[in-house]
């Protein structure tokens, strides 16, 4: 995810060019001197469980894997400015999932050479010759993109490359006698490489977004790649360029047969404007990856199957080496979106992750579904629990009064009974009279959130726009929400995660209180909500 994000300040020509070559007249790339956080912005806007580095500027999550008790995240990095400059891969750790440790930067980039999304595998086996002793390396995959022939406006300006790891992730060794492991065919957006091993096939399996599709390549040793095939051209979104996929094989909840999962990541063209990420469930022959024949259908139907519904949430993909024991697939995304995330008001450092979600594949009928909802250790964080009495009424309802609960780290929970065709709306307000709204519009079928009225918000067009619309297929007889809220956030997982919607927002004050109404009456079961303490010892 790349050379675009050099956000245009002039316009390009869809048509000649990629948005890649699109390029700003902002000095994004020279070192600057980052603003120090003041006491406001940290206690408004720093997350209390989303990570977000202590300086500088974040975005996509990559070479996520897990090994001796830690689960490590990389990330894309620029240490020296709140905007997208040089990439570096910057580095945390957790025991949980939710307590995150920054670590220093992992790797560099080389004179203009910046090191882009992609991956990191623990080569168990040692295929790669890279391990010392008994030691399993740990192999990062990465996106090399060369600025000085982007500059001279070349094609071939990215290649992949690997690094290598004997502590575990902790510091790196480019492969100085063998990079680039895949080059560059020819292709002027060539990025990403998500690498999985395949089991049933016995080789490693790299997907790389190229432009408009996926494509597929195969080794025996992480260092030798033969081409396989692609996928996707003229198949689901193509609003924008392809970035940072995934792919994986997974069981379908409660049963033993399996599909494999391609997650996809465009911009812009999302769901609801800007940066989104869609997914593909189908077979894979070791070569091919093929549609399922009912998910091509939905495909063909809905034009594309989104991840998550918000703008909020891109770039997104999954660990690797997750202990058979565990048996989950966990994912974790970039919490911003490109048409604004370098305009966010926070100065010291900008963006987050999204809280790391437990991805299922489901299947009702003959149709596959994704669901995703949060890892379920942060349970383990709560602190204190308020149970509401069944609520049932006309007019507008409290949910929470002020000051029973901090809605800067909280756990909303409840169902939605009886429902009729009416618009029932859920409002986080505080006391200066911000709020942000959300809920079910049962006559047209749609979730939506609305966050024009949630505080600062000039600060981009692109931040307000139209309200965000999931929608919904035919009318719901009753719906369970679960919400995660964090200061500048709220994750929407809507009937056990089968429909979810992520935004960041930015109040002048915290939320407060919450409240419900509809036109003809709202009756709410089993509302609970947890207080988080995301500062006691784990």
């Amino acid at each position: 995810m790349k050379t675009k994000k050099l956000l245009p300040l002039v316009l390009c020509s869809a048509v000649l060019l990629s948005i890649g070559g699109c390029k700003s007249n902002s000095p994004l790339t020279q070192n600057t001197v980052l603003p120090v956080a003041t006491s406001v912005e940290e206690q408004l806007y720093r997350p209390n469980f989303h990570f977000t580095p202590k300086k500088g500027w974040m975005n996509d999550p990559n070479g996520m894997f897990y090994a001796n008790g830690y689960y490590h995240l990389f990330y894309q990095y620029y240490p020296d400015g709140n905007k997208w400059g040089p990439m570096h891969w910057g580095h945390a750790i957790s025991k949980d999932l939710i307590k995150w440790e920054e670590q220093p930067i992992a790797i560099y980039p080389d004179n203009d050479k910046y090191i882009f999304s992609g991956s990191a595998v623990v080569d168990t086996h040692n295929t790669s010759g890279f391990g010392v002793g008994n030691k399993a390396p740990i192999v990062a995959i990465y996106t090399l993109h060369d600025m000085t022939k982007e500059k001279e406006n070349k094609i071939d300006v990215e290649q992949q490359d690997i690094a290598y790891s004997n502590d575990n992730g902790f510091t790196w060794q480019k492969f100085e006698q063998g990079n680039p492991v895949v080059k560059n065919p020819g292709i002027r957006d060539f990025r990403d490489p998500k690498v999985t091993w395949d089991e049933a096939h016995k080789q490693w399996i790299m997907v790389l977004a190229a432009q408009d599709r996926s494509q597929f390549y195969k080794s025996k040793d992480l260092k030798n790649w033969e081409y396989a095939s692609d996928f996707g051209k003229n198949i689901g979104a193509h609003g924008g360029v392809w970035e940072c996929p995934d792919f994986f094989q997974i069981k379908v909840r409660g049963s033993n047969e399996t599909k494999w999962v391609l997650i996809q990541s465009l911009n812009p063209g999302g769901a609801n404007g800007g940066s989104g990420t869609q997914y593909f469930i189908g077979d894979f022959d070791g070569t091919t990856f093929t549609l399922d024949s009912n998910f091509a259908k939905r495909v063909a139907q809905e034009k594309a199957v989104w991840i998550d519904y918000g703008k909020d949430n891109y770039a997104g993909v999954t660990w690797n080496n997750i202990p058979n024991a565990d048996g989950r697939r966990l994912f974790i995304g970039w919490m911003s979106n490109w048409e604004y995330a370098q305009q966010v008001p926070t100065n010291a450092w900008r963006s987050s992750t999204t809280i790391a979600r437990e991805i299922q594949l489901i299947k009702k009928g003959d149709n596959f579904s994704l669901i995703s909802n949060p890892v379920k250790e942060i349970n383990e964080y709560i602190s204190k629990t308020i149970k509401g009495k069944s609520l049932k009424g006309e007019g507008k309802l409290s949910m929470l009064k002020a000051g029973k609960i901090d809605l800067t780290q909280a756990i909303i929970e409840f169902n939605l009974k009886n429902l009729k065709q009416d618009t029932y709306t859920f409002t986080l307000s505080n006391a200066v009279g911000e709020f942000l709204t959300f809920g079910l519009n049962n006559s047209d079928h749609y979730l939506f959130l609305d966050r024009s009225k949630s505080g600062k918000t000039d600060f981009s067009d692109k931040f307000v726009g139209s309200f965000t619309k999931a929608t919904l297929e035919g009318n719901q007889l009753e719906g369970a929400f679960k919400i995660i809220l964090d200061k500048t956030s709220i994750e929407i997982f809507y009937n056990n995660g089968e429909k979810v919607i992520t935004e960041i927002f930015f109040s002048n004050q915290p939320f407060t209180s919450i409240s419900a109404s509809s036109n003809e009456g709202i009756e709410i079961s089993n509302l609970v909500i947890n207080q988080l303490d995301t500062n006691k010892n784990q």
